[in-house]
């Protein structure tokens, strides 16, 4: 199901779009960026931007010294088939999609309760009994949003064990709150109901089928060295920076996960962990603009794609989000549109009406996360792109 490439105009049609993502390099939003927009299966725009860390740093300012990579290789421009650390992209394109998946094959029922999978999730609190499924992808659990297990917990099952137990911080079905801890153990309940774990199943049943073959959890040791790193964590690299810096790792992170829940969970979870390039998340959206060929159905798209009618004022689907106002997804996205952000910078959102798609893959986050000029960049880019396909002055 290959897109057809379209972009020999690109240069002309969003020349706007880009100057927006060249400034953003240039103000220090982010070092590196690739993007690519689809169109009725046309991919009209595949370009990137920038270099792995800012020309300073490798010039030798105090953030990134020559004689401190530690061997990592920072010093090459980003291609269009670049790996990016796509971060909770990883939450539609692996979890929710495996979830679809074993719902189309009846294997999952979206109103069971979580405890049923996963039992560990029960406490003495009797509230965790009504959580359920849906409510996991909705995220209206009443999980709060995260917690730093790493920080306790440096071994995978001990981490999963404080996931599974970790306190309702309100009533399940009365909030909407964004909740990475809800995705790990989504991911759990996926693995167990598959009998199998995320990365083998998505590799065969989504990655594989749909030609994504940049796509991986914990890339191979031989391709870490052309991905953009995501952090400094050194404990003694000197930033420009007044905010708290991780020194988690105390490394340079470069081709593994960013999030470190994700990190000692191996790399593999149902919240983060994913790598990609914007191609390939391109060829991801063309699927679910098609119908869902050659692994969905249709309905299957619209049921989890569809905003949730409760709790009230949500914004999000199953395991996808929909524009509100205002939104990341700037200000011409339609009604039915849907998407999703990422921690490091990235974010697709989707327009079933126009049948587009608009990929942005960055690494803001280097090298501390403490720059969050991307909120500003994203709405702005995407509002740039879709004037010129809509005849927006």
């Amino acid at each position: 199901m290959p897109l057809t490439p379209a972009y020999d105009n690109q240069d002309t049609v969003f020349a706007s779009a880009f100057s927006e993502i060249e400034n953003a390099i240039y103000a220090r939003s982010f070092p590196a960026a690739s993007i690519a927009v689809t169109q009725a299966g046309n991919l009209i725009a595949q370009k990137a931007f920038g270099m792995p860390v800012y020309r300073e740093d490798l010039e030798g300012a105090p953030s990134l010294s020559r004689s401190s990579r530690q061997g990592g290789d920072f010093d090459f421009p980003i291609k269009a088939e670049t790996l990016f650390d796509v971060a909770s992209l990883t939450k539609p394109i692996a979890t929710t999609t495996m979830a679809m998946l074993l719902y189309e094959r009846g294997l999952l029922e979206l109103d069971a309760p979580v405890s049923g999978t996963v039992p560990e999730f029960l406490t003495d609190d009797a509230r965790r009994s009504e959580v359920t499924i849906r409510m996991l992808l909705a995220h209206s659990s009443g999980l709060p949003a995260y917690e730093k297990l790493f920080l306790r917990h440096s071994i995978r099952n001990d981490l999963l064990q404080k996931a599974f137990s970790t306190p309702l911080t309100a009533d399940p079905g009365t909030r909407a709150e964004y909740s990475d801890i809800g995705f790990i153990i989504l991911g759990v309940a996926l693995e167990r109901i598959a009998e199998e774990s995320l990365d083998v199943f998505c590799q065969r049943e989504i990655f594989g089928p749909l030609g994504m073959l940049s796509t991986t959890f914990n890339p191979a040791t031989d391709l870490r060295s052309r991905i953009p790193p995501t952090a400094d964590e050194r404990a003694h690299a000197l930033h420009q920076t007044t905010k708290a810096r991780s020194t988690f790792r105390d490394r340079i992170i470069q081709g593994e996960v960013q999030d470190e829940n994700a990190s000692v969970l191996g790399g593999v979870a149902g919240h983060a962990g994913l790598f990609s390039a914007a191609e390939d998340v391109a060829l991801f959206a063309y699927m679910l603009l098609e119908g869902g060929n050659p692994i969905l159905r249709p309905e299957t798209i619209a049921l989890f794609t569809r905003r949730e009618s409760t709790p009230a004022g949500t914004s999000r689907a199953l395991g996808w989000d929909t524009p509100s106002s205002p939104s990341q997804s700037g200000q011409y996205f339609g009604s039915r549109s849907f998407g999703h952000l990422g921690y490091t910078g990235t974010s697709l959102w989707i327009d079933p009406d126009r049948k587009l798609s608009v990929t942005l893959l960055t690494n803001r986050t280097w090298p501390d996360c403490s720059n969050e000029a991307i909120k500003q960049v994203r709405p702005k880019v995407h509002d740039a792109i879709l004037r010129p396909l809509n005849n927006i002055s």
